[in-house]
């Protein structure tokens, strides 16, 4: 008989580059979080309409395959899940507005970064609360 899976909280990967896409997944895998990729926002906004109810933590790049930006893709996200926690990353100065709530990451960011907002999404889905506080 097999045994029941504890419950692990799901991420969204939106990047539309193969290594950091893979490089992300693996950080939030190692920090015991299922992990959705996509990369196209266009793909990220169905996996929200269909298991949005699950996914706690969305990175997304700014530049995506397809026409969406990952800023658009942040402000459908929210709309879809308010209490998601969004990222969005760039290598560029970000030009549009984020939805309130979302963080803005300017790369190259540390694999540490994504380790530690993993860590502290998992406590306080655990009861635990935000670490250091």
């Amino acid at each position: 008989m097999g045994q029941s899976r504890p419950y692990r909280a799901k991420a969204l990967v939106v990047e539309d580059d193969p290594m950091q896409r893979e490089m992300i997944e693996l950080l939030l895998e190692e920090s015991e979080f299922d992990v959705i990729c996509c990369e196209s926002a266009e793909a990220a906004e169905l996996v929200l309409q269909g298991s949005g109810d699950n996914v706690v933590l969305m990175l997304t790049d700014v530049e995506l395959a397809g026409n969406m930006t990952g800023v658009e893709l942040a402000h459908v996200a929210k709309k879809y899940k308010p209490d998601i926690d969004v990222i969005v990353t760039s290598g560029r100065p970000l030009r549009q507005r984020l939805p309130d709530g979302a963080q803005f990451w300017s790369k190259p960011w540390a694999p540490l970064d994504v380790i530690r907002v993993a860590e502290m999404k998992a406590s306080e889905l655990s009861g635990g609360g935000p670490r250091g506080s």
